[in-house]
């Protein structure tokens, strides 16, 4: 990798699954951010969800061997993260280098010249913690369980 150095702090990954723009590869999910560096960071990862170990790495050597590929003509200056799908490993791996050709170099030309936001405003909130909000209780007398009030 010429123009590419290894992302591997968790706390640059967490910043990317939170704010950055994403691309679905089909059997892979891409995420980028611009770093405003003269060299890419790359970061891969593949969870337990895609298999037992010799799985994972070869979800991880199909990802690293498509990046090399396309590595010529990808923008420089972005933080790019890979997350493996569960259906990577079964693939040929020109599939996705194929898909990151188009795809994923369409997207990360978007992110490096601002015509893709990468602070996800829209996104809902993740965690545990996303789906409880504060209720307020409404007085017993105005709100039956149907949420009607009554007028006896």
């Amino acid at each position: 990798m010429v123009f590419t150095i290894k992302l591997n702090q968790n706390k640059d990954f967490l910043r990317l699954y939170q704010r950055g723009a994403f691309c679905s590869l089909g059997s892979a999910l891409l995420y980028a951010m611009p770093n405003g560096r003269s060299y890419n960071r790359l970061g891969i990862t593949a969870g337990k969800k895609v298999g037992c170990a010799v799985k994972r790495n070869r979800a991880k050597r199909i990802i690293r061997a498509a990046y090399t590929a396309n590595e010529l003509s990808m923008p420089i200056g972005l933080d790019i993260v890979f997350v493996a799908r569960h259906t990577l490993p079964d693939e040929s791996s020109l599939i996705l280098t194929k898909t990151l050709g188009t795809r994923g170099l369409k997207h990360l030309q978007g992110v490096s010249d601002g015509s893709i936001p990468c602070e996800a405003q829209n996104r809902p909130p993740r965690g545990r913690s996303a789906g409880k909000q504060k209720q307020t209780a409404a007085p017993a007398s105005n709100a039956t369980s149907c949420g009607t009030s009554s007028s006896d």
